[in-house]
């Protein structure tokens, strides 16, 4: 989802030169950390929404998250990117409340085993010196077949179906996630806001999974 990097005017960020491998590091988990704050105040928020609304969050939280790819200016982008969370963290707020309340073992260590799963594989990611960015047209496939086989357990009853879409999804975001932190190493200012993008949208998504297995009794 959105994550081809878009080309921005003006220097709030650095030149590649000046910012650097650390510098363009730094700047994307720093985004990612303000985003993730937006994303946990609206789902805190939104904790006691019911019906529709949340669904009308999260389809805005995600056409932010495309309009990253067709903005030029860095301010709007950052913008964006803040209110993606924001809107995603109301869409959600309902659901996780209520995880929250009937189980909140699962919400721990969803969140502990999510901190662990992504320092991990982007520390992994980040070690490898190759560009592994052709991986993102077959893990774009793999996500495709993940969302068809979602659609599927809708409607036909398959035993274990909700682990087996957690664990493919996990093995999916994990890949995005290696990929996303090797990108890095050659990222320049330029990218650092579609970067934050995919590598928030690797947490949230890793954490939703990581809250399907533990919460799934």
């Amino acid at each position: 989802m959105a994550r081809q990097a878009p080309a921005y005017a003006g220097n709030s960020f650095g030149t590649v030169e000046t910012v650097g491998a650390a510098g363009v590091f730094g700047q994307v988990m720093g985004l990612v950390a303000v985003t993730l704050c937006f994303f946990t105040a609206g789902a805190y928020l939104m904790r006691s929404a019911t019906g529709a609304g949340g669904i009308l969050f999260f389809l805005l939280g995600f056409a932010c998250i495309v309009g990253l790819n067709f903005v030029r200016s860095e301010g709007i982008a950052v913008t964006l990117l803040f209110a993606a969370g924001l809107f995603l963290g109301l869409g959600i707020g309902g659901a996780l409340h209520s995880y929250a309340e009937s189980q909140p073992d699962a919400v721990w260590n969803a969140a502990a085993a999510t901190a662990l799963f992504i320092g991990a594989l982007g520390s992994v990611g980040y070690a490898i010196r190759r560009d592994l960015s052709f991986l993102y047209r077959f893990l774009f496939f793999a996500l495709l077949a993940l969302i068809v086989f979602g659609i599927v357990t809708l409607f036909a009853s398959m035993p274990a179906g909700n682990v087996v879409y957690a664990v493919g999804g996990l093995v999916i975001f994990g890949g995005y996630t290696i990929v996303d932190f090797n990108r890095m190493r050659r990222a320049g200012r330029g990218e650092v806001v579609s970067l934050a993008a995919g590598i928030f949208l690797d947490v949230v998504n890793v954490f939703l999974f990581f809250l399907e297995l533990f919460g799934r009794n």
